[in-house]
């Protein structure tokens, strides 16, 4: 069983490791800026940091969702690979953000298009396994006949 997920689990662990970074990034600016908790707001600059560490946390769930749903029932090794290509579209979009709000256009829909990829393969995969499983029709058999 581990030999199946073991490359999903390495990728979850990059991903919490990101958004620790993330969070720490958030106390430095905090310090550097002066501004205490609860506050969220402060220089531009500040807001930025804060801004990109939140829209990382919030996806962060559904990228963990839906990479595991891909690995499980499409491809582990796809599912992988591009787990570490959002990842890194992600720290992209945070330290473009953290430089100007524009620069954090263009590495969002990158990141955005790769969910969309494990969104499909996750879709595909457990229609297949649906499909196999209750219906006895193996799309793949059909596929390659």
């Amino acid at each position: 069983m581990l030999d199946q997920i073991h490359l999903l689990a390495a990728v979850t662990v990059l991903g919490v490791l990101e958004q620790a970074y993330f969070f720490l990034q958030v106390i430095y600016a905090r310090r550097a800026f002066g501004i205490s908790p609860p506050k969220t707001s402060g220089p531009p600059e500040f807001e930025r940091i804060f801004r990109a560490q939140v829209n990382s946390s919030e996806y962060f769930p559904i990228f963990l969702a839906i990479l595991w749903q891909a690995g499980l029932f499409f491809h582990q090794g796809l599912a992988a690979a591009l787990g570490v290509i959002y990842l890194c579209a992600r720290y992209c979009y945070f330290t473009g953000y953290k430089t100007s709000s524009a620069e954090r256009l263009a590495p969002i829909y990158f990141s955005s298009g790769v969910l969309w990829i494990l969104i499909a393969a996750s879709v595909l995969g457990i229609l297949h396994f649906f499909l196999s499983h209750y219906v006895g029709l193996n799309i793949l058999r059909l596929l390659t006949a």
